[in-house]
């Protein structure tokens, strides 16, 4: 099927969206002994930070996303950009870790917003046969975020420290000016604008069985993937006290692997189905983790981390589609957000705790990690099995049917 030049412009903004909100994100986590240093304290108070800014995620989501349910997913989206390109601006210029800690917590709240918006307004436009590879794709901008911190963390930390790093993230602020100029409304939402807006607390209650299954279901997933991500830098450095330069080479490395994984299991799916796509990448960590964890040297750690993250962002690809197909008409753009952030809320403990596991465990970082994967690969695995199975369904028409029911 071709694709029009608004449904390549609204795809090309919403994975770039996702890319530069996770690559702010992510800049942190290169720099967490570092922030210690200054402030004098221990790297599990500054990691407290990432917790923050995941717990304040799903405040976010519903936030951006009944903002984007009422006046539309294209304003909102530039609206939440902005902010938290703002954000990260700030917490580079933070006096003392508390005032970082506060920026870092709002910065969660703007962080939380782009994804279920960004990810509505596309899966809403481009054709329901291509939105496998899209989903594959806009989850990939996840770790190609991540690659870019990595690639500056590599180049430029040596000339400009922590706090630079910071303000280079103020960079994706030029993105507002390209949606503004480039990026239609969605048409699902066209379809809905006029209808009156049934109530969250009320559609949330109709759907309750499927709210709390995708909110436990989310809850696994992110402690799949920061279980895996958050602290694998300071793994590096800590455990292996690897140079930044070969902790960079090696987080380019498993950043390949995940937008690989992505994208191979976000297309398979169109054919085999969401929920067995994510069964199987899922599954994949299992024989993946002896080498990711718990072995040496540059080469096999690099290795195993590809490994890893095809099978960890392997799984996360399909999950764009899969919730945006699984959610009620109504108030998709908030609930695929709200129901992923509020999984990463409950979730949030990870950064802290698997650095206190470590920790006491003799800086061990590699066993923390290797739990927690371990454990929630074989719980999604599980968990997908009792999910809905709507690949390809149409959601303007469906938007359309719902707008006819007064």
């Amino acid at each position: 099927m071709s694709w029009t030049r608004e449904q390549r412009n609204v795809t090309f903004a919403a994975y770039l969206g996702w890319t530069l909100d996770a690559f702010d994100f992510f800049l942190m986590v290169f720099v967490l002994k570092d922030i210690a240093t200054e402030f004098n304290t221990k790297i599990p108070s500054v990691a407290f930070g990432i917790t923050l800014t995941l717990a304040m995620r799903p405040i976010g989501a519903l936030i951006f996303g009944r903002l984007a349910d009422k006046f539309g997913r294209r304003p909102t989206l530039m609206i939440n950009i902005a902010c938290y390109s703002l954000l990260e601006l700030l917490s580079g210029l933070s006096p003392n870790l508390m005032t970082l800690l506060v920026l870092r917590a709002l910065f969660g709240i703007a962080m939380g917003g782009e994804w279920g918006v960004g990810s509505a307004l596309t899966m809403e436009t481009v054709p329901p046969k291509s939105r496998g590879f899209v989903s594959g794709l806009l989850q990939a901008g996840y770790p190609t975020g991540y690659l870019l911190a990595s690639i500056v963390f590599g180049v430029l930390y040596q000339y400009v420290g922590w706090r630079g790093m910071f303000f280079i993230g103020v960079a994706p602020a030029l993105l507002v000016l390209y949606v503004r100029a480039h990026v239609p409304e969605s048409p699902a939402f066209k379809a809905m604008e006029k209808r009156p807006r049934t109530g969250l607390v009320k559609t949330l209650k109709q759907n309750w069985q499927l709210s709390v299954y995708s909110i436990v279901l989310m809850t696994a997933f992110n402690f799949f993937s920061h279980g895996t991500q958050d602290l694998y830098p300071t793994f590096l450095r800590e455990q292996h006290h690897f140079e930044p330069h070969t902790v960079s080479l090696i987080t380019i490395t498993l950043n390949i692997g995940a937008i690989v994984g992505g994208l191979f299991f976000g297309s398979m799916s169109e054919s085999i189905g969401r929920r067995w796509a994510i069964f199987i990448a899922s599954l994949i960590a299992l024989p993946v983790l002896p080498l990711w964890a718990f072995s040496s040297g540059p080469v096999a750690l690099a290795a195993g981390a590809f490994l890893m993250q095809i099978s960890v962002q392997g799984a996360w690809g399909v999950i764009p589609v899969h919730l945006n197909e699984i959610s009620p008409d109504e108030i998709r753009a908030t609930f695929p957000g709200l129901v992923y952030q509020l999984g990463n809320l409950l979730a949030s403990v990870n950064a802290t705790m698997q650095a206190s596991i470590a920790v006491g465990h003799g800086d061990n970082y590699g066993m923390a990690m290797a739990i927690v994967a371990g454990t929630v690969s074989v719980v999604i695995a599980a968990l997908i099995l009792f999910s809905r199975e709507r690949r390809g369904v149409d959601m303007t028409q469906s938007a359309r049917e719902v707008a006819a029911i007064t």
